[in-house]
């Protein structure tokens, strides 16, 4: 079994930046299928993504849910940062502050996670 962590840094604003979205779930659901230990992280202008994908109108929404048991969490200091940290918690997701404000991916290697970004 592997360990992987997916870290979502695409902002929200691009057509392209929504397939690295997409892509990020897909492929979170591919290594979950397989049996893999996967972690999903929001970080950066990524953390933008938590209120748009937990929208039921968004089309990727039930990709979202689908993965949603993985998701570990979303940076705290960015989602500040790029104003959605309301909407952030309102989600459910947690904010993550490990390493001052945000997450450690430090503690993610450290743990044998390979670390995929997106």
């Amino acid at each position: 079994m592997k360990k992987v962590a997916i870290v979502v840094l695409a902002d929200t604003e691009t057509h392209e930046a929504l397939g690295r979205a997409v892509n990020a779930l897909i492929s979170a659901r591919e290594f979950i299928e397989a049996g893999d230990e996967t972690t999903i992280l929001f970080d950066g202008a990524g953390t933008r993504w938590v209120p748009e994908l937990s929208n039921p109108d968004h089309d990727y929404h039930e990709a979202f849910n689908s993965v949603r048991e993985q998701i570990a969490g979303a940076c705290s200091y960015c989602s500040s940062a790029f104003g959605v940290k309301e909407e952030v918690e309102a989600s459910g997701i947690t904010l993550i502050e490990e390493y001052k404000g945000h997450p450690s991916l430090q503690k993610l290697v450290s743990q044998d996670y390979q670390v995929i970004t997106f």
